[in-house]
């Protein structure tokens, strides 16, 4: 009797805690969005590749093992922290902060005839004749430059000279900035591009502290997205509904280092639904299986670990691939290469008829 009495208290302290945290679990979702599977580009500074239009295709499709065609990433994130040259478009990348000059030097390498932008578009037009249209619409993404703290050298607009220790001389400048994007692109006239909003390049608040939220508003005026990916527990990360940003993604920073264990992606996983953040897909180079200590098996984990939490099935992701890392994958002999390739294309192709991945 005493056994079964135990037994039942034990029940009703249990089945409460046992309630709220299905609840929690059932309430707690990914965040999606109308780009459902993100590639990050890195463009602009001198130490990148050019982004020709053969450089672009394995991008924008994939051709399996078995022959078949099909289209891959519909979203494209275009971002840059150094011009390769001393200058640095966010906090850390290098020892001189980007003036005006940079700045409006980026802007020409991003808009620049037959690369970048330009070069993804004719990469899809010459697509387009190969498999036919693509059944959605290619999406992009403009990191802004950060107008940094305790800089004073930036430059003018409208005859004011700017000092970003004042934090309406930084809204300013990104206000600038934004509108050189936003009329670039519409100069531009892509024929199968569509500019779906603007990222902030910084990956923590430590820095910049809530400037965000002020060009958030300026960019919800334009009725353009804001987009981040702070880094694994980066300052603010929890913070990003506030502020102004429309979807974050969570990085789990595991594939970069070898000590850190599988779990890390469990715990990532978790982390965003806590948060209502989407998720970051993570690889470089370093996953071609033949690379000198290659980290094919920690590519392979962000798959199986996406598999198994249904990240795949309902949350938008962005792909960090390092600079050139899916161009890499592509030029392999290695079937071991082909077949985990494969295994990633075909989860994003079949994203595409997925109801809950429709905002």
């Amino acid at each position: 009797m005493k056994k079964i009495l135990s037994f039942l208290v034990i029940l009703i302290i249990i089945a409460p805690i046992q309630s709220v945290e299905a609840q929690r679990n059932k309430e707690n979702k990914y965040k999606t969005n109308e780009i459902k599977d993100l590639a990050l580009i890195y463009q602009g500074g001198k130490q990148r590749i050019d982004w020709t239009p053969d450089q672009f295709v394995p991008y924008v499709t994939h051709q399996f093992a078995d022959g078949t065609k099909d289209w891959l990433f519909d979203g494209f994130l275009f971002l840059e922290f150094t011009d390769g040259e001393g200058y640095n478009y966010a906090h850390g990348y290098a020892k001189k902060q980007a003036r005006k000059i940079e700045w409006e030097w980026l802007l020409d390498r991003v808009f620049e005839k037959g690369k970048a932008l330009d070069a993804l578009d004719q990469c899809i037009e010459r697509e387009k004749k190969n498999i036919g249209k693509a059944p959605f619409k290619h999406r992009i993404i403009l990191g802004v430059a950060i107008p940094l703290p305790k800089q004073k050298d930036w430059g003018v607009i409208d005859g004011d000279s700017l000092d970003f220790n004042i934090q309406s001389d930084q809204v300013k400048a990104a206000e600038w900035y934004i509108d050189q994007l936003m009329a670039r692109f519409k100069k531009a006239k892509y024929k199968n591009l569509e500019l779906d909003g603007f990222y902030w390049v910084d990956e923590d608040i430590a820095t910049c502290k809530d400037l965000p939220k002020y060009v958030s508003q300026y960019i919800h005026s334009k009725k353009k997205k804001f987009v981040w990916i702070p880094y694994w527990k980066a300052k603010g990360y929890d913070q990003w509904k506030e502020l102004g940003f429309d979807i974050a993604y969570q990085q789990p920073n595991h594939f970069f280092t070898p000590t850190i264990p599988d779990s890390r992606l469990d715990e990532a996983c978790q982390l965003a639904l806590d948060n209502g953040m989407a998720m970051e897909f993570e690889c470089d180079s370093k996953a071609l299986y033949g690379s000198t200590n290659s980290s094919y098996d920690r590519m392979l984990a962000y798959i199986k670990a996406f598999e198994k939490h249904n990240v795949f099935q309902t949350s938008a992701i962005a792909y960090y691939t390092g600079s050139k890392g899916i161009l890499d994958m592509y030029h392999s002999t290695s079937p071991e290469d082909k077949k985990i390739m494969d295994r990633l294309a075909r989860h994003i192709v079949s994203r595409r008829s997925i109801k809950a991945l429709t905002k």
